[in-house]
């Protein structure tokens, strides 16, 4: 069952066009909440890795 290359980019354009592509405005907001989700992430695994230090050294007595 082969297909010619002229035929498989003629399918490949014609799926493209069916395609609904993001707006610029939609990419902006999604780029800008995936920032904000990554900036909030890292502030509450710091958080978690200070608290979790700060008892590690109180139960084991290292200064």
């Amino acid at each position: 069952m082969a297909i010619s290359p002229f035929k498989f980019l003629q399918e490949v354009r014609s799926e493209t066009a069916k395609v609904t592509w993001p707006t610029r405005r939609e990419t902006t907001i999604t780029t800008i909440m995936v920032f904000v989700m990554v900036a909030l992430a890292s502030v509450f695994f710091f958080a978690a890795d200070q608290l979790i230090s700060f008892f590690i050294t109180l139960v084991l007595g290292i200064h």
